[in-house]
């Protein structure tokens, strides 16, 4: 196992070879977190649905879904069903299609803290189902981060299912020193390397977040949906960053987090607004299981939703490129879907681009 934070001394060590240094920077130094933004312009190419056309780098690619009141997911909109907006004003719509089948990048987080000793076998099994179900290896990958106080890669970006299963399977609760079970530790006792065994019990799922946008889902692919899948209970006891932090680099990166609030009552429960308010702002959703039937099913929704969004870009009419967070609505328009009270699931803003156009 790579732990997260050894990959900026291995970066460093490197750099005089001549290799890329990745450096754990502020996410802020990004424009968008893709280092695809700054390379060329590329030349626009047809779209993997209905002939749409892929607009310029300017663009602004939204994903959202649409669901009834019945959560069911709705395929048949079409653009004149919806308006966008971008800090409240309304925005002309250069693009809009169904994506079905666009590749995934994910990482799924999971939280290895105290709070998740006894929850954190059924988590694990249902992880390893969702991938062999869901990953499709000539298009799609995945990495394993599991995280206390602070995170762990277990698996970069791979597609190969057997090392994704492998490395879901070493994920352990590891006690910290004195540790008696039940969430007592023993007096007195003192860590026994340094650290980072004092801090093995504590929950930093913000910095979890932020190192895994920034470090593992920035440099995916750019035309890929990158996704977020957080096993935890919400509640975060330690680490630097605070949750707008996550969200930032999230945003930046462009992933969307499902969040699957799983937690032991011994320890309290599941924080479900800490989840709620960070999967909504990336526009994805939060999941509470009560079971482990229900937590297979959570997995199951969330792919079925990744495969049923809809792709919508535009063109800001504020062509500043100033660095500035800019809000997303998006609307809908047509008065027969507003009064089945259909719900839109987006990501609520975006970092614009910093420097001047050439």
């Amino acid at each position: 196992m790579l732990n997260l934070r050894n990959i900026f001394i291995i970066g460093a060590l490197l750099l005089g070879s001549g290799h890329a240094l990745v450096c754990l920077e502020p996410a802020e130094a990004q424009s968008t977190g893709n280092p695809a933004d700054k390379s060329a312009t590329p030349t626009p190419t047809p779209d993997e649905e209905e002939g749409v056309i892929k607009v310029e780098t300017e663009a602004v690619n939204v994903l959202f879904t649409a669901q009834d009141k019945d959560r069911r997911l709705l395929l048949t909109l079409k653009p004149e069903d919806v308006r966008i907006f971008e800090n409240g004003q309304p925005q002309e719509i250069s693009a809009f299609s169904k994506q079905i089948d666009l590749p995934l990048s994910l990482s799924i987080l999971i939280d290895t803290s105290a709070s998740q000793e006894r929850t954190l076998p059924e988590e694990k099994s249902a992880a390893i189902a969702f991938l062999e179900t869901v990953i499709r290896p000539a298009k799609d990958e995945v990495a394993v981060v599991s995280f206390t106080g602070e995170a762990t890669l277990e698996q970069g970006m791979t597609n190969n299912i057997t090392r994704l299963r492998r490395s879901i399977d070493k994920v352990q609760f590891v006690p910290p020193s004195g540790y008696i079970g039940g969430g007592v530790v023993a007096p007195g006792t003192p860590p026994i390397s340094g650290g980072n065994q004092s801090i093995q019990g504590s929950t930093a799922i913000w910095d979890a977040i932020w190192v895994t946008s920034a470090e593992v889902l920035g440099p995916a692919p750019e035309k890929t949906r990158r996704a977020i899948i957080l096993l935890s209970d919400g509640v975060n006891t330690s680490g630097r960053k605070k949750m707008d932090e996550a969200v930032s680099a999230a945003i930046k990166a462009e992933a969307v987090i499902y969040s699957i609030g799983v937690g032991d009552d011994f320890y309290g429960g599941v924080n479900k607004g800490s989840l709620n308010k960070i999967s909504e702002s990336t526009g994805g959703r939060a999941y509470f299981p009560r079971d482990e039937r229900e937590l297979r099913e959570a997995f199951k929704q969330i792919q079925e939703e990744m495969r049923s969004q809809y792709l919508l870009a535009y063109e800001p009419v504020n062509s500043e490129q100033d660095g500035s967070y800019r809000k997303i609505e998006i609307k809908l328009v047509n008065p027969e879907l507003a009064k089945q009270k259909v719900k839109l699931t987006h990501r609520q803003g975006y970092f614009a681009k910093s420097g001047q156009k050439k």
